[in-house]
């Protein structure tokens, strides 16, 4: 009986296991250089640091009163060709009052009896340049009056502040994230824990200041 000759492989068969062989060499080369490299790197870049937006008291943004709702509408100046020539960017200076615009909020103009205002602040940088402010808490100031009579201030019972300097970039205007709510009493530094008298109905008047700067005008709004 005669032994069967194998059939040999075709060239195209050859052609195809050398390539899954080739591929295969790839593969295992290509891994071996990502172990490698991750070996050799000590640290994972860090995620950029954005600067939040003005806050509005401990429960205001950290305002971004933040975050902020803040879009520049223009870029910050470029550098000057002395700065460019030094490698070194310009020094931004402190917001100005010549600059920077101070704006009292209400959610409302007038409230139904129950319902508590929600009161905020909006500044912007008039000036051509961007400029560095402090917008923490420790220098904000909320301000309700009624004619020449103080009934409130944030500041009577503000039992935490922080300072968070942001830059302004020219043009740009910000705006408080989360509201200060006034609850309609009268405060005082000596009736924080008490219970306090509630305003009348009546007209009033806020009053706000942020970093050193106060806003030109009060908002006026209603209690019903």
């Amino acid at each position: 009986m005669s032994t069967p000759t194998r059939r040999r492989p075709s060239p195209a068969v050859y052609r195809r296991r050398r390539l899954v062989a080739l591929l295969l060499a790839i593969v295992v080369v290509g891994a071996i250089v990502a172990l490698v490299l991750a070996l050799w790197q000590p640290w994972r870049s860090a995620a950029p640091v954005s600067t939040p937006a003005p806050s509005v008291s401990t429960s205001a943004a950290t305002a971004p009163p933040a975050a902020p709702s803040d879009d520049p509408s223009t870029a910050p100046a470029d550098p000057t060709p002395e700065a460019e020539a030094s490698g070194t960017a310009p020094a931004i200076a402190a917001c100005s009052t010549a600059d920077i615009t101070v704006l009292a909020v209400t959610d409302k103009d007038a409230y139904a009896a129950g319902e508590q205002p929600q009161l905020s602040i909006t500044l912007s940088n008039n000036g051509a340049t961007p400029c560095l402010i402090n917008v923490g808490t420790a220098t904000q100031s909320f301000v309700i009056t009624s004619g020449t009579d103080t009934w409130w201030r944030s500041t009577d019972c503000q039992s935490e502040s922080s300072d968070q300097v942001v830059q302004l970039a020219a043009g740009q205007t910000v705006s408080s994230v989360t509201p200060v709510v006034w609850d309609r009493t009268r405060s005082s530094v000596d009736t924080c824990a008490a219970s306090r008298p509630q305003a009348p109905a009546g007209f009033f008047h806020l009053q706000v200041s942020i970093g050193g700067i106060q806003a030109a005008d009060t908002r006026m709004f209603e209690l019903r």
